[in-house]
C-alpha cells in the first residue's frame, strides 16, 4: 500500500522531536488525515484506562472536527486553548503507546476493500456523521461506567477503515457505534424506570 498506515503515522508523531501537544500532532498530520485525528482523539476514552478527566475535552475536539468534515473542510482549525492540550503526563504518556499496539492489531485484520467508495465529498459527509454521532453517544454516557468505550472503540475502527480504505472496517465500526448507543440508552431507561419506582 502506497499511503503509510495509521500506526505508522503514530510511531512517527511519538518519536518525533517536538512537543507532544495536541497543537503539535495537528501541525504533524492534521493536513494528511483527519481519520488519524479520530483515532488518538477517540483512542483515549477507548481504552480502559485511567484518564484524569480529559477524555470530554477530546470528545469536544473530535465533534468540533467532525462538524468540520461534514461542512466539506479540507484543513483542521481547533481554539488555540484546546491546541495545548499534553499527552506527556502521567497515563495519557503510556496510552500512546498502547493506543499504537491496538491499531497495529486492527490493522492486522484490515486490507483495502471497496475503495472506490472513499475520497469523495459525500464519503466524507457521511464518515464525519459516523464520528460525530459516536463520540456524542462517548460523550453522554453516564459516568464512571465505562459505557463510553464501546462507541470510542466503534469511531477508532471505523476510522481505521477510513485509513485502509477498507469498507468491512468501516461497517464493522458504525455497528460498534450504534451497539454502543443502544446499550447506553436501554441502560439509562433501566436506572430511569429503577429510580423511578423508588420515588
Amino acid at each position: 500500500m502506497d499511503s503509510p498506515r495509521a500506526s505508522e503515522l503514530l510511531k512517527d508523531w511519538r518519536d518525533a522531536p517536538g512537543d507532544k501537544t495536541l497543537g503539535g500532532l495537528i501541525d504533524t498530520i492534521g493536513l494528511r488525515s483527519f481519520a488519524l485525528l479520530f483515532i488518538i482523539l477517540l483512542g483515549l476514552p477507548a481504552l480502559p484506562i485511567p484518564t484524569g478527566g480529559v477524555t470530554h475535552v477530546l470528545e469536544i475536539v473530535a465533534m468540533l472536527l467532525a462538524l468540520q468534515l461534514i461542512v466539506g473542510r479540507k484543513t483542521v482549525w481547533i481554539p488555540q486553548r484546546w491546541r495545548k492540550t499534553e499527552f506527556e503526563e502521567g497515563a495519557k504518556a503510556k496510552f500512546i503507546d498502547g493506543l499504537i499496539n491496538t491499531t497495529t492489531k486492527l490493522e492486522r485484520f484490515s486490507k483495502p476493500r471497496f475503495t472506490w467508495l472513499f475520497g469523495y465529498w459525500w464519503s466524507d459527509v457521511l464518515y464525519g456523521v459516523a464520528v460525530f454521532a459516536g463520540t456524542l453517544a462517548a460523550f453522554l454516557a453516564p459516568p464512571f461506567t465505562g459505557l463510553d468505550t464501546i462507541p470510542a472503540l466503534g469511531v477508532v475502527i471505523l476510522s481505521v477503515g477510513v485509513i485502509m480504505e477498507d469498507i468491512a472496517f468501516v461497517i464493522g465500526g458504525a455497528i460498534v457505534i450504534a451497539a454502543g448507543a443502544i446499550i447506553e440508552v436501554t441502560l439509562g431507561d433501566a436506572v430511569y424506570r429503577a429510580v423511578k419506582s423508588l420515588l
